[in-house]
């Protein structure tokens, strides 16, 4: 195998494609990448048996063939080369050759059929979306799904339906829930729930310049076409949660606020919080303003907010980063709060519409 290209795309592209090469595995063909090179073109892949990338790049190929390159080791290789084309060739007994500029590294490669076959999603749901809609989509719930090993599978993704010309993403870990909801050109009907680690790599290939995506979906498997990548993923198999009688149809207490002014206030609120204990931030409400007060083994802070509170005074205790986190999610100037007293979930939403809601679960007070 005898190829160039110029260095700086390959470069671009096997960093991109090192997040989907397995980490720590006791196979160590899945750390590599697999470059296949033929006339005209050549083809990387990585995959870690659960999400893959594919990229073709346009080459000078002077011998067909294909090897496995330890996908950091090239990446660290082609960083540090000046050249602007680099020049790869591999012989049988899998001794590869990188040469750029005046620099040359003779290296082991790896043999392309120990390498397992990525799949592909040939028949399925297929949709298009907007590439800057869906990371801003996924930026907004990701944050609320499941990331210990300990919880059910379903709770670590992220379900994803389109229906009635709406798009919209769901994520819940049992402690808060968070809802996006988009309109789209797509007449699609599809539920799936997808690995929210999978699509969150799947989304750092979106850039400023990405327009439309396509997204095809099949039974078992999902596939972006982002840039000229191709990134596969599998589904979660099972239902997703019933997330829907979780939500509550009424509310006794309501506030609207500043988003930014109530970011800044619980953020300074809870200095004192260690990330080893998760101690609440307790607030206390009533009809002209709620006191935010933590008490910790570091110390106390109280500091009071002016709002006007609709309904009963009361005292709920709140996890603040789950707080800051859903908050920040928002991304509107002011937000709405609704409350059903000290024990039930609170209820995040825009002052009007419902293009997001967020719940979180309150914690006990001592």
């Amino acid at each position: 195998m005898i190829f160039s290209v110029e260095r700086t795309k390959l470069l671009e592209a096997v960093t991109h494609l090192q997040r989907a090469v397995g980490l720590k595995t006791s196979m160590p063909v899945l750390e590599g990448i697999l470059i296949s090179a033929e006339q005209g073109k050549i083809t990387l892949v990585s995959y870690n048996l659960e999400m893959g990338i594919k990229k073709e790049l346009y080459a000078k190929c002077d011998e067909a063939g294909e090897i496995v390159i330890n996908a950091r080791l090239l990446a660290d290789i082609l960083r540090r080369m000046n050249g602007i084309q680099v020049e790869i060739s591999a012989d049988s007994k899998l001794n590869c050759n990188i040469k750029s500029g005046e620099a040359t590294f003779d290296i082991m490669g790896m043999s392309a059929t120990d390498f397992p076959e990525m799949p592909s999603v040939s028949q399925g749901n297929r949709f298009t979306v907007s590439g800057k809609l869906l990371a801003d989509m996924v930026k907004g719930t990701i944050f609320a799904a499941a990331t210990n090993e300990g919880s059910k599978p379903i709770l670590t993704g992220i379900n994803i339906s389109v229906s009635e010309g709406n798009l919209q993403l769901v994520a819940i870990d049992g402690y808060r829930l968070a809802i996006r909801k988009e309109k789209t050109d797509s007449q699609t009907e599809t539920d799936f729930t997808v690995s929210s680690k999978a699509i969150g790599e799947a989304v750092k290939l979106i850039s400023d310049d990405t327009e439309e995506i396509e997204i095809n979906v099949s039974e078992r498997l999902i596939s972006f076409f982002i840039n000229g990548y191709t990134f596969i993923s599998r589904l979660i198999d099972g239902e997703f949660v019933n997330y829907k009688k979780t939500l509550p149809a009424s509310h006794s207490q309501r506030v609207v606020v500043n988003t930014r002014e109530l970011i800044d206030t619980i953020e300074r609120v809870s200095l004192l919080i260690s990330e080893s204990f998760s101690t609440p931030v307790r607030c206390y409400f009533n009809e002209l303003n709620v006191v935010f007060t933590c008490a910790t083994s570091m110390g106390r802070a109280t500091e009071t907010f002016n709002v006007k509170l609709e309904g009963e005074s009361f005292e709920i205790g709140l996890n603040s980063r789950y707080l800051l986190e859903a908050l920040k999610a928002a991304e509107t100037e002011k937000i709405q709060i609704l409350f059903n007293g000290p024990n039930a979930g609170v209820l995040i939403l825009p002052p009007e519409g419902d293009e997001f809601k967020y719940m979180i679960m309150p914690m006990r007070l001592k």
